[in-house]
């Protein structure tokens, strides 16, 4: 710590000690500068970022397909899959296509949806209700917060 000092001085310091003259907070008024190894400065920032990277969980979006005229059984099965990806905390999109006059029984599709959204409830909460997307209907489940 030496207070503010010109920078002909600070040169001179980093210089006598055969270390580097860091600008840490160029932005700080005055400017903050630190007397280091540059290099050494520069692997420890890389490390940091590294581990910063490697803790950071990416969320991705996984999609489920269904149709109209789904079974429950089938509908079970693929929600134990949404579930799986909710518990890893992934985001996932459920489709519905309609084909060729399933489109005249779009609330067949709204009951399957509604039936894996209630199958689902106790890992993820809607985030978007159920849309229709031209002949797709369209529903985003999230993963719980947990609440402790």
């Amino acid at each position: 710590m030496r207070g503010i000092v010109s920078i002909d001085e600070a040169l001179s310091l980093a210089e006598e000690a055969d270390l580097d003259l860091v600008n840490i907070s160029p932005n700080a008024d005055p400017p903050v500068c630190k007397i280091l190894d540059y290099g050494k400065y520069r692997y420890e920032q890389q490390k940091k970022e590294k581990n910063a990277k490697k803790n950071q969980h990416v969320t991705e979006i996984k999609e489920i397909r269904l149709s109209a005229s789904i079974e429950d059984h089938d509908v079970e099965v693929k929600a134990k899959a949404a579930t799986k990806f909710l518990q890893d905390g992934d985001k996932v999109k459920v489709s519905l296509r309609f084909r060729g006059r399933e489109r005249d029984y779009t609330q067949l599709g709204f009951d399957a949806m509604k039936k894996f959204a209630d199958m689902v409830s106790d890992y993820g909460v809607i985030e978007k209700e159920p849309k229709m997307e031209g002949r797709r209907m369209n529903m985003f489940l999230a993963p719980k917060k947990d609440k402790k």
